[in-house]
């Protein structure tokens, strides 16, 4: 399955980033870029349950592909969802459900950045992007 546009771009921004300073200045850049949610969306029902920080998700089907956006309170948590959204922004629901995530951030090079409670934060992202995806698909 080929990669979105965003999701390539990601790529060979942390490939070029060589030390691991530049590629958390990186991460931090690309949680910069996540376009702020209002205060509308922030509700109950688009908060995603499992993360240590607060975390909401909107995600809307458009021509058969979703579009999710998110917001977080944490700067390293925001930079790490800005990059999965780069990676399935664009996806179909049945592709959404193959996607990788470890797989995803061992690429980028940000597999040590995933203690155990990011980690399970951010499968909980994908999990409630499929959640959403499956009762609209």
């Amino acid at each position: 399955m080929s990669l979105p546009g965003e999701a390539e771009h990601a790529l060979q921004a942390f490939a070029a980033a060589g030390a691991w300073e530049q590629r958390a200045r990186l991460l931090m850049q690309w949680g910069e870029r996540l376009p702020a949610l209002s205060d509308e969306e922030k509700t109950e029902a688009n908060r995603v349950q499992g993360c240590e920080s607060l975390m909401w998700l909107v995600g809307e089907l458009q021509d058969g592909h979703w579009q999710f956006r998110a917001s977080s309170e944490a700067r390293l948590i925001r930079g790490l969802v800005a990059l999965l959204l780069a990676r399935v922004n664009g996806l179909s629901a049945a592709d959404l459900q193959t996607v990788d995530l470890p797989g995803w951030f061992a690429q980028l090079g940000l597999s040590r950045q995933l203690s155990p409670s990011r980690s399970n934060g951010l499968n909980a992202v994908l999990q409630r992007m499929r959640q959403l995806s499956q009762a609209q698909g």
